[in-house]
């Protein structure tokens, strides 16, 4: 496009992307430079970033993927395994640019497909999918009156879990042994293949202190965890899980309330808890903090043939899988899972 200049880069060492990040209100987790080393490093996919700049200086960035699935052809997914990711920065022409610069990348590469998560809508004759939302909560400056405006069965299932002796602690990466081992059953239990502890291992160290494992524990048994990550003024919480037959004593609950008021105390202004499917059962327990939906737009832009076939976890199929999955011993799951998960993008 006439007066924009599109380039791959390296963001790790590229003063420009970072100017994109600091001056952008709308960049979020998945434009931050670190998914570059954790995603390439942990998953070995191909990442394409783009980085575009106008005849003022003005600056826009796109990350990108290649994933290379087997029998079923290459993608380009900007971003996978996040809520987000998509053009930013720069004007809705510059955005244009990048993505039609990404599109042509990808048609080269041979890819069957684009995918965009954007948080806002971008210029495509194709349509957004809608079912996606990710649930944020405005935070104030101190948890008190936090506390005071969640609803009192919420401050009941807190006060609970303390009552029960459960305890909360923060750490790192010394903590991902105990947040795997939960994570991988809960995982296995839902009928979903569960990430590579690899990756969550690179997650930890490439973020360094603005990413922490948080565990509840009745005495020496770990019962949930989950891992935060620290963007700009905003606290994120992709990955969570507790076990199921400790429900009753509301470890989740816990959990995020102190990692709700961590955030506060921390001089964060949002907590974003992640993407649910409208009306779900992660839905109503993010909307029970008070946390207010914001609309995610999913693109797909086939290149040339038909659409990279998926199955929902909700149709007749996906069912039938999750079952299947939910019945293998965890052990299986935490070796065949990661193998198959590092070509799922969602």
């Amino acid at each position: 496009m006439s007066g924009i200049c599109i380039q791959t880069c390296d963001p790790r060492d590229d003063p420009r992307w970072l100017e994109a990040l600091d001056s952008n209100p709308a960049a979020n987790l998945a434009h931050a430079r670190e998914w570059f080393t954790v995603i390439s490093a942990a998953y070995s996919h191909t990442p394409f970033y783009l980085r575009a700049e106008d005849s003022s200086s003005h600056v826009g960035i796109l990350p990108a993927f290649l994933i290379r699935k087997p029998l079923l052809g290459p993608i380009v997914t900007s971003m996978p395994f996040l809520d987000a990711g998509g053009p930013c920065g720069g004007s809705g022409r510059m955005a244009d640019a990048l993505v039609d610069h990404l599109v042509a990348e990808a048609q080269r590469q041979g890819a069957n497909q684009v995918e965009l998560r954007c948080i806002s809508p971008i210029n495509q004759p194709f349509e957004a999918s809608l079912e996606k939302v990710t649930l944020v909560l405005p935070l104030p400056s101190h948890p008190d009156p936090l506390w005071r405006g969640l609803d009192p069965k919420v401050r009941n299932q807190i006060r609970k879990a303390e009552r029960g002796g459960l305890t909360v602690e923060v750490g790192g990466i010394e903590m991902l042994e105990e947040f795997y081992r939960v994570f991988a059953i809960n995982m296995r239990d839902l009928g979903s293949p569960v990430h590579a502890k690899g990756f969550f291992r690179t997650i930890l160290e490439t973020f360094g202190k603005s990413a922490q494992v948080v565990l509840a524990k009745k005495d020496e048994i770990t019962l949930g965890g989950l891992i935060s990550l620290v963007f700009k003024d905003t606290m994120y919480v992709p990955w969570a899980s507790s076990l199921r037959e400790y429900a009753p004593l509301c470890p989740n609950m816990l959990l995020y309330w102190d990692t709700l008021r961590r955030a506060c105390t921390g001089g964060l202004s949002r907590f974003d808890f992640g993407r649910s499917s409208r009306g779900s059962g992660t839905y109503r327990f993010k909307r029970q903090w008070g946390a207010e939906e914001v609309q995610l737009f999913w693109y797909t832009i086939p290149l040339g043939g038909q659409r990279t076939p998926t199955i929902s976890a909700d149709d007749g199929k996906g069912l039938v899988v999750r079952r299947l999955w939910s019945r293998l011993p965890v052990g299986i799951s935490r070796v065949l899972g990661p193998r198959i998960r590092r070509y799922l993008t969602q």
